[in-house]
């Protein structure tokens, strides 16, 4: 019976050190070019457990890969508002978003013809 205990213990505990700690997310962040993309980029990374994160200038899909025992979606978030980029639900503060590089203002409708007139913002692009 003691052996039984035993080995039932020591599957649970191989069991439990086995999971994935890596969870995947996306998310809608608003931005228009390279400068947004790093910026954005950066946030995410300098997050402690995120491993992960690149942003589409096309999609505005942010792609996550994080320790979920180390940090959650919400948190990650906050990063991307604090750096002055809108989430799908949440608008970066006005200070947050003031922040930015003016060919970053991505609520501006000028700045985003801008970006357009120049046959679209490249992943590359950088300023």
């Amino acid at each position: 019976m003691k052996n039984l205990i035993i080995i039932t213990l020591l599957l649970i505990g191989s069991t439990t050190f086995a999971q994935n700690k890596n969870a995947k997310a996306s998310m809608e962040v608003d931005g228009i070019c390279g400068m947004c993309k790093a910026r954005i980029e950066k946030a995410c990374l300098n997050t402690k457990g995120v491993k992960f994160a690149t942003w589409s200038i096309d999609t505005h899909e942010l792609k996550l890969i994080y320790d979920d025992r180390k940090t959650d979606v919400n948190t990650i978030q906050k990063q991307v508002l604090a750096a002055g980029h809108d989430v799908k639900e949440i608008k970066a503060t006005d200070e947050a978003y003031a922040a930015v590089h003016p060919c970053c203002k991505y609520r501006d409708e000028a700045v985003k013809e801008e970006h357009e007139d120049k046959g679209g913002a490249h992943e590359g692009d950088a300023h």
